[in-house]
């Protein structure tokens, strides 16, 4: 009986036992941003994300390219249909960028003049996000695995239907090794070390604009050095 216990057991420990897949870093020398189909038709379906946080994470999205001076690649899918353009506030950051906009292909991957546009960039890593994330997202993001791109998925710029089919889609990309990642560790990650450039004299009003939860903790510092005094029963703790 124990016998038999140990080896049903064995697969699970030996799984145990193994090294876990390697730290993939973001290298800023390396990286470039996909916006695809965060078009303002697309963005009235999500319903995984509040309506008012989710409109500042696709334009977050965009601007972590010019945060970081990285290359960028737009592309829309039918935008003189329902899907509708690109919101102006992305749009207006890239004028000259590439904007490809397809007229079929659901799989951004599969249009010619896209490819050609992110083989351009000559670069290995692509931070990606899309409407929706199980299509958009997902099928681009595989697609990009399979030519053997290192894929960084922001989270919190995807976006879909319901949470199950956002849920199914991080699966089925994280088991495909696509990176899942949120919008602060993409940008922590590329910056490194608080004293690079950029550094905090542009990371920080770039998160108070769009991380204001942490934009306000250096709003907060800011006002102690200038303003604050000690109430009795502080200093010391």
């Amino acid at each position: 009986m124990l016998i038999i216990t140990f080896f049903t057991f064995l697969p699970a420990l030996i799984a145990a036992l193994q090294p876990g897949p390697p730290f993939v870093r973001l290298d800023k020398n390396d990286a470039m941003v996909i916006v695809a189909d965060l078009q303002e038709g697309l963005y009235q379906i999500v319903r995984d994300f509040d309506p008012v946080t989710y409109r500042n994470n696709i334009i977050a999205h965009s601007a972590i390219a010019k945060l970081f001076n990285l290359p960028i690649v737009l592309t829309t899918s039918a935008e003189t249909g329902p899907n509708g353009v690109l919101p102006k506030e992305i749009a207006s950051m890239y004028p000259s960028a590439p904007l490809i906009r397809r007229n079929g292909e659901v799989d951004a991957w599969d249009n010619a003049d896209f490819r050609s546009a992110v083989r351009a960039q000559n670069k290995t890593q692509i931070i990606l996000a899309g409407i929706t994330t199980d299509v958009c997202t997902e099928f681009l993001a595989l697609s990009l695995r399979a030519e053997g791109y290192t894929v960084f998925a922001n989270t919190e710029a995807s976006g879909t239907f319901t949470d199950k089919l956002a849920a199914d889609a991080n699966q089925r990309m994280k088991d495909g090794g696509v990176i899942l990642q949120g919008m602060f560790a993409i940008v922590m990650d590329l910056m490194r070390d608080w004293r690079n450039t950029p550094g905090s004299q542009q990371v920080l009003p770039w998160l108070d604009t769009y991380l204001p939860a942490y934009g306000y903790v250096a709003r907060g510092h800011e006002a102690a050095v200038q303003n604050g005094t000690l109430a009795p029963g502080e200093e010391g703790l």
